[in-house]
């Protein structure tokens, strides 16, 4: 019997709603007073033979983010590493054999490098990030299995489990289904289709994409797959992804869930650091000669995912 379990690492965050709606009209085209619930975890899945997970967190030192009025995404406070996290669960990193990365972004590839026997599957079209520079066990993958269900590419990983491309939020963004064939029901695992579910159900993208169309089309087929199979969706950047999948609950895409109030939000002592909202790079004004983030040119752009000023967040 397959096995599922969220890896909590962080909680208590929150999105507002311009950047988890507005991709396609625009961020300006929404209440940036209406905020939902964020977090952050990852997913294991225990088939019985092997241990395999879905994307591994931050790195280890990450920093926390400071929010203020004006931020867009608030991952939350630290609940525990993420290898402490695995480890409260029962698991060592010597057990995990593979590793499903949705994509290159660090709060979903953060900690690869702490799996060493553990084979790396990586959507063909991300291997050359530079978030995967220097992690020698990756499997490049083409999707060579056909299409699963209503997606035209797919790659079986083990029994019941698919590795499904689908690109937009990265050029190389995939998820992963689940197959619980005693209760007929679908895992659908994804990194950052959405944000928050309110989106999944609203049909809305975020402002975080490589190429809109193919986010689009992305986020057409996943409305289509949860409309015609029974599918528990497991996000990354919302506690909705833990407890739906607690109650085993089904997207129906007619009668969204309440949304939850957004908690009380503990604001603290800024460092000087910035992190990049979207790719977690971290700037820290002693690595570039003492240059304070608010100096730095209103055109400066992330070294890493070439994302503005805007996107990132005080520490």
């Amino acid at each position: 019997m397959i096995k599922i379990l969220p890896i909590i690492y962080r909680d208590g965050g929150f999105a507002r709603q311009p950047f988890a709606f507005g991709g396609e009209e625009g961020p300006e085209a929404f209440d940036a007073s209406v905020v939902y619930r964020s977090s952050l975890q990852n997913y294991l899945i225990d088939t019985g033979d092997e241990v395999i997970l879905v994307d591994t967190g931050l790195p280890a030192g990450a920093p926390e983010e400071s929010p203020d009025e004006t931020t867009m995404i608030y991952t939350g406070h630290d609940v525990a590493p993420y290898l402490e996290a695995l480890a409260k669960l029962g698991y060592a990193p010597e057990q995990v054999s593979k590793v499903l990365l949705t994509h290159k972004h660090a709060d979903h590839s953060g900690e690869l490098k702490s799996f060493p026997n553990a084979q790396i599957f990586v959507n063909e079209h991300e291997v050359g990030a530079d978030e995967l520079k220097d992690v020698p066990n990756i499997t490049p993958v083409a999707f060579t299995d056909g299409p699963y269900k209503n997606f035209p590419e797919s790659q079986k990983i083990a029994e019941g489990v698919w590795f499904i491309r689908a690109e937009g939020h990265t050029k190389g963004n995939a998820i992963v289904i689940v197959e619980d064939v005693e209760e007929g029901l679908f895992y659908m695992i994804h990194g950052d289709i959405t944000y928050v579910d309110e989106a999944l159900y609203a049909n809305k993208l975020s402002v975080v994409f490589e190429d809109i169309a193919a986010a689009r089309e992305t986020m057409d087929r996943v409305r289509a797959f949860v409309t015609a199979n029974p599918t528990v969706y497991l996000s990354t950047h919302t506690p909705q992804g833990p407890e739906n999948l607690e109650a085993k609950r089904v997207v129906d895409l007619d009668n969204p869930p309440e949304a939850i109030p957004v908690g009380e939000i503990t604001f603290k002592t800024r460092t000087g650091k910035y992190v990049c909202s979207v790719c977690g790079y971290v700037y820290d004004p002693d690595e570039h000669d003492g240059v304070p983030f608010e100096e730095l040119p209103d055109d400066w752009k992330c070294p890493r995912c070439k994302q503005p000023k805007s996107k990132f967040n005080a520490a």
